[in-house]
């Protein structure tokens, strides 16, 4: 079946005490062990972003039940906690690096909480995490000019490929926030898929470059947990989530529409 819709978990730190910034979209080391739990107890088969995008290409059946398990910006508590819980169920996930945040020769310090640095970012890779782009500085990259645009892909790109010795396939936009031409460079980098955010599942007529994920955050309890990953009732769990995100896209839009009116020509 290539219609199939897929839930694709979008998490962030997992630590006991993040730090203020980061603390909403964390989990504790604890919630995510149980939430593993889940996944395995109900027969769910983890894939990594770049497999799901394969089956969905090929036209091959994906295997029963799949669930993506997705990690954004590269924080430290992936490699202390997430990692070993892993390890243990022997799921494979995604990380999508921010580069210029983790620790390192790239390091601009924007990094909002304990970074991982790329040993532990290269042990992840050893142990079945597909390591994915983010971009260098993390920007909201609709609101970057081309050059800053393309510079943002081709760096984080490059900068992977120099740590790990392999191209990076799939790639996740900063703050989920992405455009037609922001997904034409993407392709055009040479990443061959991209989620975004979107609070939904994903499926195949999303296009390889749309593909939705859900949010798992600290208040995400097992029951909503359970409910995310069944696909129940995630419009409703998400709908503030949206009517935030419709409002802040028309602020965003008309900023972007009063630079380029005062951009010099030329």
């Amino acid at each position: 079946m290539t219609d199939v819709r897929v839930p694709i978990l979008m998490y962030h730190a997992v630590a006991a005490d993040p730090g203020e910034a980061t603390r909403a979209l964390s989990v504790t080391p604890q919630a995510f062990a149980e939430q593993m739990a889940v996944i395995a107890d109900w027969g769910l088969t983890p894939v990594t972003t770049a497999g799901l995008a394969a089956h969905w290409r090929s036209g091959r059946p994906l295997p029963a039940r799949p669930v993506l398990v997705t990690f954004d910006d590269g924080y430290e508590g992936v490699h202390r906690h997430a990692l070993p819980v892993l390890a243990k169920h022997g799921f494979p996930a995604t990380l999508f690096v921010a580069t210029g945040w983790l620790r390192g020769p790239y390091d601009t310090g924007g990094g909002l909480d304990t970074m991982l640095d790329w040993d532990q970012v290269r042990e992840l890779a050893d142990n079945g995490v597909e390591i994915g782009g983010h971009s260098h500085s993390h920007p909201q990259l609709d609101q970057l000019d081309d050059g800053t645009l393309r510079s943002e892909l081709i760096l984080c790109k490059e900068i992977v490929s120099d740590q790990l010795g392999t191209v990076p396939a799939s790639f996740a936009y900063p703050y989920g926030y992405s455009s037609r031409r922001v997904r034409e460079a993407v392709r055009e980098t040479g990443y061959a898929q991209a989620l975004a955010v979107g609070n939904g599942l994903a499926h195949r007529a999303q296009g390889p470059y749309a593909l939705r994920r859900v949010t798992v955050r600290r208040s995400t309890d097992t029951a909503e947990f359970e409910r995310l990953v069944e696909g129940r009732a995630i419009a409703r769990a998400f709908a503030r989530d949206r009517a935030l995100t419709k409002g802040y896209a028309m602020v965003r839009r008309t900023r972007q529409a009063r630079r380029l009116i005062r951009r010099p020509p030329g």
